[in-house]
Formats: structure tokens, C-alpha cells, sequence
């Protein structure tokens, strides 16, 4: 799939949303994707996570990890292209966590796969932890990327790259014009 076209998918779907939004991070944007209305769609789904399959197939990972909960659909479809498990992690007291019995081991060449990204704060936990349970990362794969050039120190692959404005709340120009922020993620923080 080419950017045009996940775009088009975007916008159909209503995932490109205008308005004043909270970021899981804690920045304001006056744009959030809500990728979730396209990827509960099965065979859209299917095509978007065989897509960025295909950007890593050649790194050869053995395992794909997805941090719950936005990162379990389009992780699913990417490990079933590659013919690999998909583990996920969650949140628990603060920090990213495999539980379940879900395993990484310093065996594995792990790609990370989640919905979108705009500081990289959360794909840089998942990325530690996998690295700290003596796994190699092999890239970071996402739907929308719309961070503008953050590093995590490895490759990053995604569908889409979304130019959005985004702001520390003291410099929020949306809440200096009265407006108040919803957080539709989901990760919801108090800030």
C-alpha cells in the first residue's frame, strides 16, 4: 500500500479527526488519528499490517511485539505475515510489562509493531524493554508516523507520515483561545 492510499482509508473511515486533542504523551494537537476505525475493519486491517510487513520482512524478525491496547490489531496482521508470534505488553504500575506468559528471549529479533506515533516516548519503553530482556530490536514498524523525525536508535518503517501541529499545553494556542482538550486515545492522562 502507498501513502495515497492509506490516506484515502483515513478519511473514509473518519480516523483523520479535527478538533483539540490530549496525546498520550501530553502534548495538545488540534489533529488525532483514531486508527481503530479502520483496523476493526478485518480486511483493511489485513492489508495495512501486510504492508508494513513487507517493509521488514528482511529483517528477518522472529517475534512481534505490540504494546496493548492500540497495537494489537495491526501487530496481529503484521506477525501473521511474517509467519511469527505476536506477544504484547502492557501497562502495569506505570511501565511497559510482558505478562500472560508471554516470553522474549535474547534469541529473538523482535519488531515492534504498534498504530502511530508522535514523540516516540512509548515505542522507546517497548523498545528498551525488549532490549533489556536481551532481545535484538529489529525496527519499529507503525500505520502513522506523525513524529517528524524522532530516533529510537533503530529503523523505523511506517505507512503513512502525517504532518500535525502539536503543543506543550502552556502553549496550546486551542486552550488560549478557551477550548479544553478530550483525550480519545487509549491512554488517558491527567496533565
Amino acid at each position: 500500500m502507498n501513502s495515497t492510499e492509506v490516506h484515502a482509508l483515513l478519511e473514509e473511515y473518519g480516523a483523520i479527526q479535527h478538533g483539540h486533542f490530549l496525546l498520550s504523551g501530553g502534548l495538545h494537537s488540534d489533529t488525532f488519528v483514531q486508527t481503530a476505525l479502520v483496523t476493526c475493519h478485518p480486511g483493511i486491517a489485513e492489508r495495512l499490517g501486510h504492508g508494513l510487513g513487507e517493509r521488514f520482512a528482511s529483517s528477518d524478525p522472529t517475534i512481534v511485539l505490540a504494546p496493548a491496547v492500540a497495537g494489537l490489531i495491526i501487530g496481529h496482521e503484521v506477525a501473521r505475515y511474517l509467519n511469527v508470534p505476536m506477544v504484547f505488553c502492557e501497562r502495569v504500575e506505570g511501565a511497559m510489562t510482558l505478562r500472560r506468559g508471554f516470553e522474549i528471549s535474547a534469541d529473538d529479533r523482535v519488531l515492534v509493531v504498534d498504530n502511530a506515533m508522535t514523540d516516540g516516548g512509548s515505542k522507546r519503553e517497548v523498545v528498551e524493554m525488549a532490549q533489556s530482556l536481551g532481545a535484538v530490536v529489529v525496527g519499529v514498524a507503525m500505520i502513522v508516523d506523525r513524529s517528524s523525525g524522532v530516533s529510537l536508535g533503530v529503523p523505523l518503517g511506517s505507512l503513512i507520515a502525517l504532518d500535525t501541529k502539536e503543543w506543550k499545553p502552556e502553549d496550546c494556542p486551542l486552550c488560549a483561545d478557551g477550548s479544553a482538550p478530550v483525550s480519545p486515545g487509549s491512554r488517558h492522562l491527567a496533565r
